[in-house]
């Protein structure tokens, strides 16, 4: 009987310092893999923010809510750089000289021939052009997939959540606003459905959004992300 009840005590001793171990690491091992999930989520929204700006400075300041749109202007836009080559003195701006001024003279000496005010004007090396360079060669490291941009890692799938909203303010002036989401439900799915619960809870009683996301809608913010 002593027997018995020696190995009764040992297991519920065992199951006493599994329960101890589980509530302690439980935490821990949530935090480790959300934040595994964060990172990769992040970084997926600052490729988009990177792509929703650069369609706005070829779009008269306007986002776009449709994620065929911002790809296909990944995959195949060109953006404007400007190629420079010299720089107006000390003497030549005291002169007068602009790099607009600089520029007529050297493309008026290319149609009639006659380089003697480049020359007069010491422009000889001097070159503005502009260049047009793909969007997957400008903003996006080499083997970026731009195709992967609406899908939230983690998400099995799913898809970020995307909108726009245009605005007038009080002076008249126009609003663009975009954001983008994505849900603790949809990347932190897997994991303990309790801490996801906890964590869901703690964000409402902020007054935040449950997920991660760039931009709003409701407030303009310039595109800044809910982590930063």
């Amino acid at each position: 009987m002593k027997t018995v009840f020696n190995i009764v005590l040992g297991l519920c001793a065992l199951a006493l310092i599994y329960i101890c171990y589980t509530s302690i690491m439980g935490p821990i091992n949530f935090e480790k893999a959300k934040k595994q999930r964060d990172e990769a989520v992040i970084a997926r929204l600052i490729d988009i923010r990177k792509a929703q700006m650069e369609f706005r400075n070829l779009n008269k300041g306007q986002y776009t809510a449709s994620f065929d749109t911002l790809i296909d202007f990944v995959k195949n836009q060109k953006l404007p750089f400007l190629y420079k080559v010299g720089e107006l003195t000390d003497k030549q701006l005291d002169d007068g000289l602009t790099e607009k001024k600089a520029m007529a003279i050297i493309n008026k000496a290319k149609k009639t021939g006659n380089y003697s005010d480049v020359k007069k004007q010491g422009l000889e090396n001097f070159k503005r052009d502009t260049l047009w360079v793909a969007v997957l060669d400008t903003i996006f490291p080499r083997g970026f997939n731009a195709d992967s941009m609406r899908y939230i890692p983690f998400g099995n799938g799913a898809q970020f959540e995307m909108a726009i909203k245009n605005d007038t303010a009080k002076s008249g002036a126009p609003i663009f606003m975009f954001e983008v989401k994505a849900p603790y439900d949809t990347y932190l799915n897997g994991l303990n459905k309790q801490e996801i619960a906890n964590l869901k809870d703690l964000q409402t009683k902020l007054g935040k959004y449950c997920g991660l996301m760039v931009g709003s809608i409701e407030t303009p913010n310039n595109g800044a992300g809910n982590w930063e």
